[in-house]
């Protein structure tokens, strides 16, 4: 896959404002030395320059037509307010830059002009869960996950709500420039470093009804104590809950289980111990909490596509 230095966002009439940002956010900050954040060569396009109508009571300019996105190596598709009807022109441009090698991304209701280009045929892929009985309906040769926020098959990104536009486009700043760059990127935005794009999109209870029922202080104690035992048992003990009232809790509170936290958090623990030191890799899965390296790279090369070596060397610092 090649290395993303240009990007190209499609607007079109009826733009989200926050589906447009967070790709702003992501790929158009400039150079920040405090960070070294890799900067792109970033635009905007439309089908037709100039005045294009926004969704929520203002409008955009956009100076530059379709055209400006060829050879680009991303284009994303921003979501707009109506998406039954997908531009055939943008469906083009889609369709030609996944056919030269660029990756595609669209979220939210942006995935529906990836399914007019034919480019979720075959493929795992998500939108936002109003709309995914929708999506499957108009592609059935599409296999759409309505649980997760974001799916990468291939050079293909899709993701959830707008919100979850910002954790796919982190997704792919990490595979592509690691994880101290992603990291670094969502601390400017002052967002979660990563969430796994495997998380329930819709959280039973994102707001805890008290104090005293949330997980945030656990989840914190788990974050210093990676190395440590982290078994439900033990965490229900910790909680005072039965394992299986504890499990229920945690998925209605994180949209995920105790044990894809907890490995997820570990995986990104070691990625940055092998970017930023030469910790041989059995020391890194000790202090992780993996326990040893077989396992390390057991569950790092299932997750990331790559070895904790190869991963070193691609991204040490």
């Amino acid at each position: 896959m090649r290395t993303i230095r240009s990007v190209a966002v499609v607007v079109q009439d009826g733009a989200e404002p926050f589906g447009l940002g967070a790709m702003c956010e992501v790929w158009a900050e400039p150079f920040h030395p405090e960070d070294q954040n890799p900067v792109f060569d970033f635009r905007v396009v439309t089908p037709r320059p100039g005045r294009v109508r926004g969704a929520s009571g203002y409008d955009l300019v956009v100076e530059h037509g379709l055209d400006a996105a060829r050879g680009a190596d991303l284009v994303c598709v921003s979501p707009k307010r109506d998406f039954l009807d997908p531009s055939p022109e943008v469906a083009d441009l889609v369709r030609q830059a996944h056919a030269e090698g660029a990756f595609v991304f669209a979220h939210c209701t942006a995935a529906f002009v990836l399914g007019e280009a034919g480019l979720l045929d075959g493929r795992r892929c998500t939108t936002h869960w109003r709309h995914v009985d929708t999506l499957a309906r108009r592609h059935p040769r599409a296999d759409v996950d309505p649980d997760v926020l974001y799916v990468q098959d291939g050079t293909v990104i899709t993701g959830a709500g707008s919100a979850a536009g910002l954790d796919a486009a982190l997704h792919l700043m990490r595979a592509q420039f690691g994880a101290r760059a992603a990291a670094a990127a969502a601390r400017r935005m002052v967002v979660p470093p990563h969430r796994d794009g495997g998380q329930a999109q819709f959280i039973a209870r994102p707001v805890p009804e008290c104090d005293a029922e949330t997980l945030g202080p656990l989840l914190a104690w788990m974050l210093e104590n990676l190395h440590g035992d982290l078994s439900v048992e033990e965490l229900a003990r910790r909680t005072h809950l039965s394992p299986r009232t504890f499990a229920r809790r945690f998925r209605a509170e994180t949209g995920t289980t105790p044990h894809s936290w907890v490995v997820g958090q570990r995986l990104r623990a070691a990625e940055e111990l092998l970017e930023r030191t030469d910790q041989p890799v059995d020391r890194i899965a000790a202090d992780v909490g993996f326990g040893n390296a077989a396992a390390l790279r057991h569950h790092f090369t299932r997750s990331r596509g790559v070895s904790p070596q190869q991963y070193r060397r691609q991204f040490a610092c």
